[in-house]
């Protein structure tokens, strides 16, 4: 088996992401993973159960199944399958890019079964086109990826400020000082543990900083565990409860066009943790985390779960804590499973309140960002156009993020592909890198005022007009001789 594979014989054991640091450490820090991006995996069934019109019971149930299937996906991208799994520390989960194609599939009468159907059925078709996907890694090189992992990281900002503001626009202490001086507890701890902490308090600052945090809470009045017990102690999903998914042209069409944009941000993601962990990522590499995330999504409808992928947010955690193990994420997947058939353990993590999570969310995504710039660091800026292609895909990334109604007259399917800022960052970037270093027929050979802007350039012709022994002093240019060089002006030069 090839080191790509994950064998824990000969020389993928020095692989960064193999390290194995035991049951109580990689138990403590999966948790410290789940905290992070729980609100994320049970937003998206609460949002398809209301519009869905659904008893409290089944809501419960499509979060059971979301969360049992998420701990599924994770197990199988971390530990893997021949052909299926990256074997990188990736947490998986709902993705929120399918929420509204599964809301205009159950306002146009596809029902929950149609949704199901939708998902599976254009999840399939992502199956079998992962390949071509697997084969984009030359087309992301540091100048591409930092793009991606710096708009990945500021894409995440406005959840990070949502959370800090109490996480319910609706709520009337939404955006109190209360709730933001509860983000602000969490991110002082955090920044006090980092500081202060042993190594270990250090990597589990995020941990401890939610459990400090919720504390506060509880005394603030803002935290309410008293709904822990109400409910089903144990209930394993139910394959086929919501009945079998069924087929739609239109919808499945519709479907796959989300699992375009999922296949391109989990390849953002899976090569932004190959770059923070320090370990490569082939196009054998990439295919085979890919078709996890295919083949996730392919099941998940049976158990009443959505389209999986992996969540940006514990990226940034990974780059926050340099714990890069494989296995603490396993153990993710592992709790993550426990939740979907345990719903009082989910239920007592949903008590932590969204604003502290907020304060933790601030240094997690503004690492991810942190991790790109770090790459557009690595580029090469001198008698190119790189800085323009960077200019313009964080720009791209970020319209959606600044502006939400932006593509909203657009064409549906145009704009969700390019709502997403991490889809829209990697298309144009991956475009635009073809278009001025790979395609550079017709490039001139004029600095352009993007590259003189940011060092000094001559054209080609200006060099040609200098003579040996040409000396610059005081604004005017002198021979060898000491004689001064006449300077044309603009209009007779270009005679």
């Amino acid at each position: 088996m090839s080191d790509h594979t994950g064998s824990s014989q000969g020389q993928s054991v020095s692989r960064p992401e193999d390290e194995n640091l035991g049951v109580a450490a990689n138990l403590m820090y999966g948790l410290q993973h789940v905290l992070t991006m729980y609100g994320g995996i049970v937003a998206v069934p609460l949002i398809v159960a209301e519009a869905a019109g659904m008893s409290a019971a089944d809501a419960g149930l499509l979060v059971t199944a979301c969360l049992f299937m998420g701990g599924v996906a994770t197990l199988l991208q971390t530990l893997g399958l021949p052909f299926f799994g990256c074997r990188l520390p990736l947490v998986q989960g709902v993705s929120f890019a399918g929420v509204a194609t599964m809301v205009s599939i159950l306002h146009t009468g596809g029902g929950i079964s149609g949704v199901l159907g939708a998902v599976m059925y254009a999840s399939v078709l992502g199956l079998v086109i992962a390949p071509v996907f697997s084969r984009i890694t030359k087309y992301f090189p540091p100048l591409v990826n930092g793009c991606v992992i710096t708009v990945i990281g500021m894409s995440l900002m406005p959840v990070a400020a949502h959370w800090a503001m109490g996480g319910n626009a609706s709520s009337p202490d939404y955006g109190s000082m209360g709730n933001v001086g509860l983000a602000g507890l969490s991110l002082f701890m955090v920044l006090l543990f980092s500081k202060l902490g042993s190594a270990t308090l250090s990597r589990l600052s995020i941990l401890v900083a939610i459990l400090v945090g919720t504390a506060a809470a509880v005394i603030m009045g803002k935290a309410d565990f008293s709904q822990v017990f109400n409910g089903p102690v144990m209930a394993m999903p139910a394959p086929l409860h919501f009945g079998w998914p069924t087929f739609n042209m239109a919808a499945t069409i519709s479907m796959f066009i989300v699992i375009l944009v999922i296949l391109v941000e989990t390849s953002a993601d899976v090569l932004a943790v190959g770059e923070i962990v320090g370990s490569p990522v082939d196009g054998r590499r990439l295919g085979d985390g890919l078709r996890a995330d295919m083949l996730s999504s392919i099941v998940a409808p049976i158990f009443g779960g959505f389209t999986q992928s992996a969540f940006a947010q514990n990226v940034g955690l990974v780059a926050v804590t340099g714990i890069k193990s494989r296995y603490v994420v396993a153990f993710s997947g592992l709790i993550l499973i426990v939740f979907g058939v345990l719903p009082i353990m989910g239920r007592i993590v949903a008590c932590v309140p969204p604003s502290v999570l907020g304060g933790a969310g601030l240094v997690l995504f503004g690492t991810v960002a942190a991790s790109g710039i770090r790459t557009l660091a690595k580029v090469e800026y001198t008698n190119n156009m790189n800085l323009i292609i960077v200019a313009t895909s964080v720009g791209a990334g970020l319209l959606p993020v600044v502006a939400p109604k932006f593509y909203d007259q657009f064409p549906e399917w145009f704009a969700t592909i390019f709502h997403s800022g991490i889809s829209a960052t990697a298309l144009v970037a991956v475009t635009l890198n073809l278009v001025f270093n790979h395609f550079k027929r017709g490039n001139s050979d004029q600095p352009s005022v993007f590259e003189a802007g940011y060092g000094r350039a001559l054209s080609k012709t200006v060099l040609d007009a200098l003579a040996d022994g040409d000396r610059v002093e005081g604004g005017k240019v002198y021979d060898k001789d000491g004689k001064e060089v006449p300077i044309l002006p603009v209009a007779a030069h270009g005679h």
